[in-house]
């Protein structure tokens, strides 16, 4: 695409090869709207925000191609003919977007507040008409002046009431945005490939497509939301804000959104930025960024709009978790439980803040449902820190050269046939469990994690070399190392042969280890089903490695928080001698096997259900949740009507809000010291 020129035109012959230019860069950017408004797009949201920003550059360097029909004055996109045309009694129009906070800074220094901040729901416009409290038409956004008339899918959607309640006006247009929870999407995608149909890119145009559906009975079948957003023509109802206008939506039965907030000052708005960059995923629909609203009607009114957005408004976009690239080729990958896990190997593509190249698809059969061949152009999606995941193919690029993905028979590490553990299990898994180079490296690793050993100089590089250059034939000899050993290695020697200061560190940490809790000893066995919260509970009860191993299995599926799956596969993985032959080494080499007599603390929090959120001065994550579960509590994620009490640290989240909601007590940091040192009674 050609970047915008810095020079005006000199000749002729200049003027039309600018004239040329900017009439590719505005069929490209209306193909690519239309497409998102009416079709299914080849290009992410945030590569059409950067096409379309190309052209608006391009038309302030030469303000004379700026003409009334280019696509950076116009809404929206041309309707369908699906639809009969409907005209809006009042103009629906775009937003304007800024994307850094300097960028939101200058339109907050030239727009005065109170504000309201609203997430951007990653949705479908829709236009609603309520005559006398009854809903009489629903329409799409179509080109801001003229939509498509929707009225029999949108009376489909449960959040749309047909009948206002409570003192409404005679007549009140309502805007809001049309969408699909993340957590519905899956089986949409699911039941769409079982009908033979191609896989559904991403919740938002699963949302657009299940609006125009013909019949409005498959209209129901896309779980479509709905949410309110703005009012347009209204008789018999004058707001003075905007916060006003939505109390009253609410009040005749109208859904609108719970996260709306009042900023009073321009850094309380740079402030909600800030928080929803880092809590995308709290909300219950796929967002993209924050709008950013004059509060006053009465200000809006004077500041106006351009040909397509209100000044009184804009929207922060926060940098984009997807995006779109090529599918090079699916492998496998083999975990410390055998489990084979096949993964997208992409053409490297920037996202949400790094490079990717790789990203999981589960297994084989979720590659199945999701559609994807080998070849296609996929949506991939990375929020945060979370692992990469492929949503789906864009089945529309596809030129017949994509290959249907084949799950391996082998172990592509080892070479051991590929099976399930048990009849019915999704997964497949190398049965080859002790000497399989993968799982063994991964156990390792495992066991050197933060929520097992806590071995500091064990990482995956180490791991794998102890492994490759037979130090370690299994995990059973690992307490037992002695420098002797890691001069047979890479990772932690010199070029001398003698032990470098990562082996005397991995010597030093693992005779530190070996006084670890029995929870944490149990944790690293990787026994399938048993993690840290299990672990603990089997340790606090048995007390000794030895009391579990003569315990039957319904003995320790009576443990609180056990079950008899758990018990099940804690007893079948000491069936296996090698196994016990662990066990034994480490006992040998003198790791931990039964917590000390008299050494449990006070179960203060007994019965006691907590949630920590943000960032505590003391605490690690994972010490409060210790600290909570020692004494007898329940470390909850989530905040619900039976939790008894929640922690707010630094920068919490929407559990916080939660906890308000719904009446809990909230704790600060001293307080939770105190409800760990003497239970409720010393918060008296």
């Amino acid at each position: 695409m050609t970047e915008a020129p810095e020079n005006a035109p000199e000749t002729n012959d200049d003027l039309q090869d600018l004239h040329r230019e900017w009439d590719e860069l505005a069929q490209e950017v209306r193909r690519h709207r239309d497409l998102y408004y009416n079709g299914q797009p080849v290009i992410s949201d945030a590569e059409f925000d950067e096409l379309f920003r190309r052209l608006q550059a391009f038309e302030e360097a030469h303000p004379e191609l700026a003409v009334p029909d280019s696509p950076t004055m116009e809404v929206g996109a041309p309707v369908s003919d699906a639809f009969a045309d409907v005209t809006h009694l009042e103009r629906m129009m775009s937003l304007d977007n800024v994307f850094s906070t300097e960028e939101m800074q200058e339109w907050l220094d030239k727009t005065p507040g109170p504000y309201l901040t609203e997430l951007k729901i990653d949705g479908l416009s829709i236009d609603l008409v309520y005559e006398n409290g009854e809903l009489t038409r629903a329409a799409t956004r179509g080109d801001g002046r003229v939509g498509e008339d929707i009225t029999a899918n949108a009376k489909v959607i449960p959040d749309i009431p047909h009948t206002l309640h409570g003192d409404y006006p005679a007549l009140v247009e309502v805007r809001g945005e049309v969408f699909i929870r993340p957590e519905d999407f899956p089986e949409l995608n699911e039941q769409r490939i079982a009908e033979g149909g191609k896989p559904f890119a991403n919740p938002r145009n699963t949302a657009a497509g299940g609006l125009r559906q013909k019949n409005p009975e498959d209209v129901k079948k896309r779980k479509l939301r709905m949410i309110c957003h703005g009012i347009g023509a209204r008789e018999g109802f004058s707001p003075q804000t905007q916060h006003e206008a939505y109390e009253a939506l609410a009040s005749w039965g109208l859904p609108v959104s719970e996260y709306t907030k009042r900023a009073e000052t321009a850094e309380e708005v740079q402030e909600a930025v800030a928080y929803w960059a880092d809590h995308r995923h709290d909300a219950i629909h796929e967002m993209d960024g924050l709008v950013i609203k004059v509060d006053s009607i009465a200000a809006q009114r004077e500041l106006g709009a351009t040909s397509r957005a209100p000044r009184w408004a804009v929207a922060y976009k926060y940098p984009p978790e997807e995006v779109t690239t090529k599918l090079n080729d699916i492998a496998v990958s083999i975990g410390r439980t055998g489990r084979a896990t096949p993964f997208a190997v992409l053409e490297p593509v920037f996202v949400s803040g790094s490079t990717v190249s790789m990203a999981t698809l589960h297994n084989q059969h979720e590659v199945k449902r999701k559609g994807v061949l080998i070849g296609d152009t996929v949506v991939i999606r990375k929020a945060g820190e979370i692992i990469p995941e492929v949503l789906g193919p864009v089945a529309d690029l596809r030129d017949g050269s994509e290959r249907e993905f084949v799950f391996p028979e082998t172990c592509p590490v080892c070479g051991t046939e590929l099976a399930p553990a048990k009849e019915g299990d999704a997964d497949w898994r190398c049965p080859n469990t002790r000497s399989c180079p993968a799982q063994l490296g991964a156990r390792l690793e495992y066991i050197a994690s933060r929520g097992a050993f806590d071995i500091e100089a064990l990482g995956e590089k180490g791991a794998r070399d102890l492994i490759a250059s037979g130090v370690l034939e299994d995990e059973g000899c690992l307490f037992d190392l002695t420098e002797e050993d890691l001069k047979k290695s890479n990772a932690y020697t010199r070029k001398d042969g003698q032990v470098n200061a990562a082996g005397k560190k991995l010597l030093t940490n693992l005779e530190t280890a070996k006084d670890r809790d029995l929870w944490r000893v149990l944790v690293g066995l990787s026994i399938r089903h048993v993690g840290p919260t299990a672990a603990r509970a089997l340790a606090a009860r048995f007390k000794s490695m030895q009391a579990l191993l003569d315990a039957s299995v319904e003995d320790l599926a009576d443990t609180e928080g056990v079950g008899s799956i758990i018990a099940e596969s804690f007893k079948d993985w000491f069936e296996v001698d090698w196994h016990r032959d662990i066990v034994e080494k480490w006992a040998a080499a003198g790791v931990t096997m039964e917590d000390e007599a008299g050494e449990e603390l006070p179960q203060t929090l007994e019965g006691l259900t907590v949630v920590v959120t943000g960032t505590l001065e003391d605490f690690t994550r994972d010490e409060v949740k210790e600290a909570i579960m020692s004494r007898g509590g329940k470390a909850a994620g989530s905040v619900s009507k039976t939790t008894d009490y929640v922690v707010v640290g630094e920068n919490a989240g929407s559990k916080a809000a939660k906890a308000e909601e719904l009446g809990r007590p909230i704790l600060n940091e001293g307080q939770l010291k105190a409800l760990l040192d003497g239970g409720p009674e010393a918060l008296q």
